[in-house]
């Protein structure tokens, strides 16, 4: 079957799915084994072991892989698993790599904690801007990697633009994902060398697995798939079966949180209690011009600023009933997080208030609920 030629909902469904061959199983098995019989030494029938290759996740990586239009996709155990395969792969002491200020907290501490004790010094530039961007290359810049939109402030970058700075400087490009899905943006389309996931979030789908991917064209993936197995931080195969299912849904589930966040969005602004909000599909935010761009729609984050400080956004935390309380985001039900506390929390303090992260802020990530029962949720916990 020839993906290229398929929608986006026809490729989520088919691609790298067809029937099982020898049983004629509609929906991709779930391949346990640990090991893989031999014909002869060093002849198999494409596995030998599921460290190494996996059955259910090729099926995986191959719709991971067609769903952004890379050359091959890898699926790992988490989203920072398949981030430090990206850095580890491509990276060595002594280089740099320059990202968004506003960024995932795990990843920033990834960089912090991690890499930049290893020897890689990570550069962070404040402006969403191409411009920005080029201010802080050097000749020992070797990545930039980016999220779009951000985490948490929902900035919106050009991929575009900074996929040429970068490569003028010969740097690779790496854009986070997760927040966009492949559904509202391709970034490898725009120019971008490697694209990372946490299929935890919309992807899977249904905040019941844990995973990662990253994708791209086959000379970066090599290096990647080599660290993939050399280390093992893959995920298991029920894990791969839980993320193709939800894949399955992926355009019908994003249409909805973006039709619900977008009514959100603009019920949100008129409220008295909310002093300011941040979502790209509203236009007057700084990026919604690029969003109108290279996104089909603008998604089911928002993020706001509750009038009268941490102690206010605290108690709205509180007093949701169906927007959870809780860590992640882009499953069916509605969450809540306050990435001060949360998410966000491994930023030292200083760092992150510059970047407004500050206690007032709150991330809603829109459900697929019914949209008047978000409303009246978010109505009675402003009250």
């Amino acid at each position: 079957m020839n993906n290229d030629n398929l929608g986006f909902a026809t490729r989520a469904i088919h691609a790298g799915q067809e029937a099982d061959p020898s049983t004629g199983a509609t929906v991709i098995p779930i391949s346990l084994s640990s090991t893989f019989t031999q014909t002869a030494p060093g002849e198999n029938k494409g596995f030998d072991y599921s460290r190494s290759g996996n059955p259910t996740r090729k099926a995986l990586e191959t719709c991971l892989a067609a769903l952004e239009g890379g050359e091959r996709g890898l699926a790992f155990a988490s989203g920072i698993a398949a981030s430090t395969a990206v850095l580890h792969s491509l990276l060595k002491p002594g280089d740099e790599v320059l990202a968004n200020g506003d960024l995932y907290g795990g990843t920033f501490r990834l960089l912090d904690k991690v890499y930049k004790p290893w020897g890689v010094n990570p550069v962070y530039c404040e402006k969403s801007s191409a411009a920005g961007f080029a201010e802080l290359l050097t000749p020992r810049t070797k990545l930039v990697w980016i999220e779009t939109p951000t985490n948490p402030m929902l900035q919106i970058l050009d991929i575009a633009a900074i996929a040429e700075m970068a490569h003028k400087n010969g740097s690779l490009l790496v854009v986070d994902n997760t927040f966009a899905s492949p559904y509202l943006q391709q970034p490898l389309k725009l120019g971008a060398d490697v694209v990372v996931h946490s299929t935890t979030k919309y992807l899977g789908g249904h905040s019941d697995v844990v995973g990662g991917a990253v994708i791209g064209r086959e000379s970066e993936m090599l290096r990647i798939k080599f660290f993939q197995n050399a280390m093992g931080g893959i995920p298991g195969p029920f894990d791969c079966y839980l993320t193709l299912r939800g894949m399955k849904t992926l355009a019908v589930r994003m249409d909805r949180h973006c039709a619900s966040a977008m009514e959100l969005a603009e019920w949100l602004k008129q409220q008295p209690q909310v002093e300011q909000i941040f979502f790209p599909g509203l236009k007057d935010h700084p990026g919604h011009a690029i969003a109108a761009k290279q996104m089909k729609a603008f998604g089911g984050m928002i993020s706001l600023r509750i009038r009268g400080g941490g102690d206010a956004a605290k108690r709205f935390a509180s007093r949701t009933k169906l927007f959870s309380l809780a860590e992640s985001l882009g499953g069916v039900e509605s969450l809540l997080n306050h990435p001060a506390t949360m998410t966000h929390s491994s930023i030292p303090k200083e760092v992150r208030e510059a970047r407004g992260v500050d206690d007032s802020l709150v991330r809603l990530s829109v459900g697929i609920e019914d949209v008047n029962d978000l409303r009246e949720d978010l109505q009675r916990a402003m009250g």
